[in-house]
Formats: structure tokens, sequence, C-alpha cells
């Protein structure tokens, strides 16, 4: 049976996010040494910024907030995966450096995006469930 989500910390897509940031610092570490306050720093926001903004949102304490946090952590998520590509593309980084990495992302990504899913799905009951006592109200009325 599955707990309940208490704290962001309970969040398979936080945890996700988690250790693909750890591993970005990692990996950002690896760049030449031109790179390590330009693109290293750029990736490490951006990873960064995936848990961060599941976590607030999260403590918003509302499902819109929430929702709109989550939909910025996806757009992190993009970031970083175009960030990763640069580094390939440009000789940064191999590929074979990044294939882990890349791996977390793409497993990161499908996680948020069930979050935002879920998300989605618990405010569409809420306003199915508002709309039913409007309709008993109006009928009771009549």
């Amino acid at each position: 049976m599955n707990s309940p989500i208490r704290s962001f910390r309970d969040l398979d897509a936080w945890d996700a996010a988690m250790a693909l940031a750890v591993n970005c610092y990692r990996l950002a570490k690896s760049l030449p040494l031109e790179e390590r306050f330009e693109l290293s720093a750029q990736m490490r926001r951006a990873a960064v910024s995936v848990p961060s903004n599941i976590a607030e949102g999260h403590a918003a304490g509302t499902d819109g907030l929430f929702a709109r946090h989550v939909r910025i952590s996806l757009g992190s998520l993009g970031e970083l995966g175009t960030q990763l590509e640069v580094a390939v593309r440009a000789g940064l980084l191999r590929r074979a450096d990044v294939a882990d990495v890349s791996r977390q992302l793409v497993r990161t990504t499908q996680l948020v995006h069930g979050l935002a899913r879920s998300i989605r799905m618990r405010r569409l009951k809420k306003i199915q469930a508002a709309g039913a006592v409007i309709v008993l109200v109006v009928i009771s009325l009549l």
C-alpha cells in the first residue's frame, strides 16, 4: 500500500530530481576550465531548479501553485537537456560522459510529467465535485 505524501521528500519525482542534480554537479566538474563558470554554472542552476521547484510548489499548499512550479521544473529539465547536448556538440563532453545523466534526465522528466498529471487529475476531481454540489443545490431550489 502506498504511504501518504506528507512532504515533498516523499515524492519520487523530487527524489529522482535530487539524484540528477547531484550527478550534474559531478559532470559539470569535468568540463574544461574555461567553461566552469559559464555552461557549468547554467547546468548546475537548471539541475538544482528541478527539485527546488517541486519542493517549493508542494510547500505552497495549493494545487494551482504546485502545478505552476512543476511546469517550471519541466522547463528546467528541457534547459538541462539542451545544455548537455550543447556540451556534447561543442566537444566539451563526450556522449559517453553524459549517457548516465541523460538516462536520469529522461526518467526524471517522466516522473515530473506523471506528477503534473496527478495534480491535474486531483484538480479536475475537485472541480467536478464542486460542480456536483452546485447542481444539487440548484435542483433542491427548484
